[in-house]
């Protein structure tokens, strides 16, 4: 059940950010194996100059259309399930019409006893929730 963060410039349309959460969410979907209604996602816009993202010296440029995402996410997940979900994201948001460039993802990994779904329990540490690959 992963969390995602998605910052963008303020800008685009409630249409086109519905569609920018639901490209990162069906890449997720397909690329780790969730269920469709574990969809958590966190769309936040910021006025131009509040998000900083220059190209790190791999030789380009981003443009306001930056989006940037964090995925917290259970550890487990190997660095090519990894690679693929970087990759599966990055074309699903050029299919929305987000450039390569401007596509920035974090991934943070966390243990089952670091989630609570609600009632001040940790689910997955309950037996309420099944964990993510037991």
């Amino acid at each position: 059940m992963p969390l995602v963060r998605i910052d963008v410039n303020q800008g685009r349309s409630p249409d086109r950010l519905r569609v920018l959460s639901r490209s990162i969410h069906d890449a997720i979907v397909a690329e780790c194996g969730i269920p469709e209604r574990d969809y958590f996602h966190v769309l936040t816009e910021h006025p131009q100059g509040q998000i900083l993202a220059q190209g790190a010296g791999l030789g380009f440029e981003r443009t306001p259309d930056v989006v940037m995402i964090q995925i917290f996410t259970q550890a487990g997940r190997g660095q090519e399930a990894k690679q693929s979900l970087f990759a599966a994201i990055a074309a699903n948001l050029a299919a929305a019409g987000i450039a390569g460039e401007d596509v920035f993802i974090g991934y943070v990994e966390s243990t089952a006893g670091d989630w609570s779904f609600g009632f001040g329990r940790a689910q997955y540490v309950t037996g309420e929730l099944a964990s993510p690959g037991r």
